[in-house]
């Protein structure tokens, strides 16, 4: 931040808004609304020294207000707060005529820096300012260019159409005795039957959804369920839930067998019996038999098990 070319950025940034603010805001005031507020953190560098009689009194400012009154006085501002108190009161009784003790004065290369921080400050809380006041701006903007990225080519060439030669009117019928139908009534649902030769689903507002969104959730295609009783499901993602659900589970129950993962996936009872039956089968040999399992060790260590064992100890083989 204390170089030239952030200064310039800075710089280049505050010189915009204040470009974007005349040409969005032409009748609102940027001095008064905006910089008034920068104007009064200014103010509290200027500080009366007519108004301490020692420097402790001056210790009551802090360390901040302390640096920022000697660097608009062109004082050095490092050290403790006792030893800035102490500066920036030595030059109090000073006469216009009498000139500042040099040990006290900035020198040329620091001054310059320290002014170059000062400005590069004072143009970030400007643009703060600014920015702030633009904040409802700045959100619908971003708004606006969202929705634009999710319109599709022909919104946008609708969009454009409408803005160059209006809206499309509706047509007017020859026949005076026929009333015209609004197509934005909402009783004209109510008065007929909903077209819908497809069989799509209903949205939120009565209507059949939009034939894209229908084959985008794959509810052209249906599931049939034999342990829900032949009931079907439209849609993958209907068919995957409904195994978790109540209509599911009493069927495995009817079967007299525990709706786990393992069936996740299985719509026929016959598979759900023989699948059953494999799971216990498996489960039964997994399930120790000490005629099987149990081991024994002979007097070289070999380890045999119970069957092997027996038939060698009674063929004295041991």
């Amino acid at each position: 931040k204390k170089s030239a070319q952030y200064a310039a950025y800075v710089q280049s940034v505050f010189e915009y808004l204040v470009d974007f603010w005349h040409r969005a805001r032409p009748l609102e005031d940027l001095e008064s609304q905006v910089f008034s507020s920068t104007e009064n953190e200014e103010s509290k560098t200027n500080i009366d020294l007519n108004q301490f009689d020692s420097p402790a009194a001056l210790e009551a400012l802090g360390l901040d207000r302390l640096k920022n009154a000697l660097l608009a006085r062109g004082l050095k501002s490092g050290g403790d707060l006792k030893t800035r108190a102490q500066r920036l009161f030595s030059i109090k009784n000073l006469k216009p005529n009498e000139t500042i003790d040099p040990k006290l004065l900035q020198s040329v290369s620091s001054k310059n820096k320290k002014g170059l921080t000062a400005r590069v400050s004072e143009h970030e809380q400007k643009v703060q300012h600014i920015l702030q006041h633009l904040n409802p701006l700045l959100r619908a903007t971003l708004r606006r260019a969202e929705r634009k990225l999710i319109r599709t080519k022909e919104e946008m060439d609708q969009e454009f159409h409408d803005e160059a030669y209006g809206p499309p009117q509706p047509k007017k019928k020859k026949n005076n005795d026929i009333k015209e139908i609004d197509d934005d009534d909402p009783l004209l649902d109510l008065s007929g039957p909903l077209y819908n030769p497809k069989n799509i689903p209903l949205g939120w507002d009565g209507k059949p959804i939009p034939f894209w969104l229908y084959k985008l959730h794959g509810l052209d295609q249906s599931f049939v369920c034999e342990i829900c009783g032949n009931h079907t499901y439209w849609g993958r993602r209907a068919f995957e839930q409904h195994f978790t659900e109540w209509r599911h589970a009493h069927g495995m129950r009817c079967l007299r067998i525990p709706n786990t993962k393992h069936f996740h996936g299985v719509t026929k009872m016959e598979d759900a019996i023989v699948l059953w039956e494999q799971l216990q089968e498996k489960s039964e040999n997994e399930r120790f038999n000490p005629a099987r399992d149990e081991e024994y060790e002979d007097s070289d260590g070999n380890v045999l098990n119970r069957a092997t064992f027996e038939d060698l100890a009674r063929m004295g083989m041991l």
